[in-house]
């Protein structure tokens, strides 16, 4: 296998990480700041107030995009499996 190869590999499983991963964190960090600015407003800083409304918005993300992100990692995989015959012959 070349490094070319190995390169290839590990740069789309980066991508498809940070593909997956996304809608997770951004979900995480606009309820965050959301509730953040609320607690800011009305001056209550009780640190696992932000906590319950970010499980329940990533959980309700992950909800709406778990069909979406199986599909991407099984269609990864998919790829990776199609391409050992052409990385064992070192073509």
């Amino acid at each position: 296998m070349s490094p070319e190869a190995v390169l290839d590999i590990g740069t789309q499983g980066l991508l498809v990480a940070a593909k997956l991963a996304a809608p997770l964190l951004i979900t995480a960090l606009v309820v965050g700041f959301a509730i953040s600015l609320l607690q800011s407003i009305t001056q209550v800083q009780e640190v696992t107030l932000s906590f319950v409304p970010k499980i329940a918005a990533v959980g309700i993300a992950l909800l709406i995009a778990g069909n979406w992100m199986i599909s991407e990692i099984v269609q990864f995989t998919h790829t990776m499996f199609d391409r050992i015959p052409q990385l064992l012959s070192g073509g």
